[in-house]
């Protein structure tokens, strides 16, 4: 309905118009043969007599171009994956939206989260969340945003955006809702399909090679199990092969990004038969290519954990302190977890006390809040 109608308000009132008239008359005529086409068909002609009827907006679009849209010629039938909820993902994406927004209006539009769950996500108000939507769909709206999966020649350029944003989602679903990240990996698969980039196909073994390890990421009581405690019998072998797969794939490009290397990292760790057999040598020189392409604290904290498991504990520590003593990441509750951690291992227990009650203080996720607490008990 949006891509018929060209803007998100006025397609869900042509739907809900459209809804309205099937509980009328689905009773008395009986479901049609086609319910989906039934529905977009009233949709949109529920949506031109309401064009008709009103003169609210200043230049409102001719109604017959709106009920010939349909059938327009110009839609890129050419593509390899013709999907509405892609068109819909670039759409929420767009680099002229504000970052957050895109992120808000692809949980709320693309993922059906409600508002309440996507200000959850965003530690924000429902209605400040919705205010952003708002601004969101009015920029789309007044910027004249086409409802379509770029040309070809411009697909790459916006890929980033959209990649960035289906792993953030991947990442929201990834420890409470199953459901969204086999959205995010749905996603992938479809633009592997449309655009077979190579950090399109690093995010989709990356998105791959996580969710195989999910049913032992928790114990039943919802308390997060670190890497080195889950059961490697337990992964899901069938994902770890095709995200392995899909890893030398974006290789092979010799054009690997960001997400292939994660993805390369992630493969190490599936492979490995247990944490001490873990080839940490190769992590840390795979983080070592990833600090200098896509340099952040962030980057260098995996990388002081991953010399920690090859160098040992006092080594990894020294690194982190460095990057705290910057300045950076103090408010980053994962820091304070992998310090506390070190000094556990190091047999330092009032430091390692004082860190993970530090990063308890930060963490918003239960299951890392629960691992945290379960910490401090062993302590």
């Amino acid at each position: 309905m949006i891509r018929l109608l060209g803007d998100f308000d006025r397609a869900e009132e042509a739907l809900q118009d459209a809804f309205a008239a099937a509980v009328e008359r689905w009773p008395v005529e009986g479901v049609p043969a086609n319910p989906r086409s039934w529905l977009i068909s009233t949709g949109r002609f529920k949506a031109i007599d309401r064009l008709r009827k009103t003169r609210r907006e200043s230049s409102p679009p001719d109604p017959l171009s709106l009920q010939e849209r349909g059938n327009d010629s110009s839609e890129p039938e050419d593509y390899d994956v013709i999907d509405d909820r892609l068109r819909l993902v670039f759409t929420c994406c767009h680099p002229a939206l504000n970052p957050d927004a895109q992120v808000a209006m692809t949980l709320r539009e693309v993922c059906s989260l409600t508002t309440e769950q996507v200000a959850a996500a965003f530690l924000t108000t429902a209605p400040t969340l919705a205010q952003r939507i708002v601004r969101a769909k009015a920029k789309i709206r007044d910027a004249h945003i086409p409802y379509e999966v770029p040309s070809l020649p411009d697909l790459p350029e916006r890929l980033a955006s959209v990649l960035h944003v289906v792993y953030l989602v991947f990442n929201q679903g990834y420890f409470t809702r199953a459901d969204l990240a086999a959205e995010a990996i749905r996603l992938g698969r479809l633009l592997v399909e449309l655009l077979p980039e190579p950090e399109a196909i690093g995010l989709l073994g990356l998105m791959l090679l996580h969710d195989a390890r999910r049913a032992t990421r928790t114990t039943t009581g919802g308390v997060l199990i670190p890497l080195e405690e889950q059961d490697r019998s337990q992964w899901n072998q069938e994902q770890i092969e095709e995200g392995v797969a899909l890893v030398h794939r974006a290789f092979q490009t010799r054009r690997a990004g960001p997400y292939a290397l994660q993805a390369a990292i992630a493969a190490v760790h599936a492979e490995a038969q247990s944490s001490a057999e873990t080839d940490w040598s190769e992590i840390v020189g795979l983080y070592d290519v990833l600090l200098r392409m896509d340099p952040s604290p962030v980057v260098e904290l995996n990388r002081a954990a991953a010399v920690a498991m090859r160098d040992g504990p006092a080594h990894g520590l020294a690194l982190i302190d460095a990057i705290l003593a910057r300045g950076e990441l103090e408010e980053y509750h994962l820091a304070h977890a992998a310090r506390a951690d070190l000094f556990r291992r190091l047999g330092r227990t009032s430091e390692a006390t004082a860190a993970y009650k530090r990063a308890l203080a930060l963490a918003v996720e239960e299951p890392e809040r629960r691992l945290l607490e379960r910490r401090l008990q062993e302590l």
